[in-house]
């Protein structure tokens, strides 16, 4: 017999995460990161596509996936600085309707906080590889 799926809460305010790769190549290490910081229960994960130069069906797949899993745990998934050709690939599969795609915008200082909520504190760095990850703790 089973019950109703209770959702585990949040234990971090932000995850980012700044990736480079993004493509079937380097899907399996890139989703193994995911998997390791949707394991620690975030409230919100940034992706930061701000140095990617490429991004294929199998890596908005895997956008999509992290987005279906936060979701289920009430956190949300939002994708950061997509170059303008990103950009488009990301509005012809529509991902802009189903999660925030938000710019920090070039007018923006190094160093000024980006459209989204950001910690107080500076994050630690967890992880590195084609995916770095930064917690706020």
């Amino acid at each position: 017999m089973t019950g109703p799926t209770a959702t585990t809460p949040c234990t971090l305010p932000l995850v980012e995460v700044r990736v480079t790769e993004f493509n079937l190549t380097c899907l399996p290490a890139t989703g193994a990161v995911f998997d390791h910081l949707l394991a620690l229960h975030p409230a919100q994960v940034v992706v930061d596509l701000s140095g990617c130069r490429h991004i294929d069906a199998a890596a908005i797949g895997l956008l999509l996936d992290v987005h279906r899993r936060l979701t289920r745990a009430d956190g949300v998934l939002t994708v950061r600085d997509p170059n303008p050709r990103i950009r488009r690939i990301l509005q012809a599969a529509r991902l802009g309707q189903i999660l925030p795609v938000v710019d920090t915008g070039p007018s923006s200082p190094p160093g000024t906080p980006p459209a989204v909520q950001e910690p107080t504190r500076t994050p630690t760095l967890v992880a590195h590889g084609r995916a770095s990850v930064k917690v706020a703790h």
